[in-house]
Parts: C-alpha cells; structure tokens; sequence
C-alpha cells in the first residue's frame, strides 16, 4: 500500500504537519503533533478505521486517495495458480464447490466433556 497523506494535503493547501493538525482538530480528531508528524513523514505500520475516517472527513477524501494499492514486487501469480483452489494439484474442470466429509464414526455424536 501507498500512503499519500502528503499528496492528499497538498492538494488541500495544506503544507505541514501543523496546518494538517488543525484541519485535523476541525473535525474532532485530536492526535498529537508528533503523531501527525510521523504519519506526514511516512507511511504508518497502522492506522485505526475510526482514525482514517477522520482524516478522510478533516481532508475531503476518500480512504482510496489515502492509500493506494501496489502490486508486489515479483510476486505476479500466473492465471493458473490464482485459480486453483487451495491443496489442489491441477486446475478444476468447473467451479470449485465444497464436499462434505463423511462422518469418522458410525454410531450417534458423544457428548461434550462436562
């Protein structure tokens, strides 16, 4: 993921972190300055969906301004892998359904520890 809160805030008018802070503040998000700061300087290992709510709210946005998709890097899956289904050798020959097991007893269920 590409986190674009520079971009976003410079197409706001926005240029530092203080200014960001107070649109911030506007909308009732109150982080402290060195938070902001660090989510100015480069991307956040996390973000809470509250918190990027308010951002996009204080900034006019949508969360897909914020962040943007990346593909990763040498990671392509070719057409045949990213449809086989999980511990699949070989592609289905119609759609993937989900079989029943069949049960490992053949008398009634026992009861749970009490």
């Amino acid at each position: 993921m590409k986190w674009n809160l520079r971009m976003v805030a410079a197409q706001r008018d926005l240029w530092r972190p203080t200014e960001v802070l107070a649109a911030f503040q506007q909308v009732g998000f109150n982080p402290s300055l060195s938070k902001v700061a660090a989510l100015w300087g480069g991307k956040p290992v996390t973000v809470r969906l509250d918190d990027l709510d308010k951002m996009c709210a204080a900034l006019n946005c949508t969360v897909a301004e914020l962040l943007q998709a990346e593909p990763l890097a040498g990671a392509q899956p070719t057409r045949e892998v990213a449809d086989l289904a999980v511990g699949a050798e070989t592609l289905p020959s119609g759609p993937v359904r989900p079989v029943p097991r069949g049960r490992q007893g053949s008398g009634p269920r026992s009861l749970p520890p009490s």
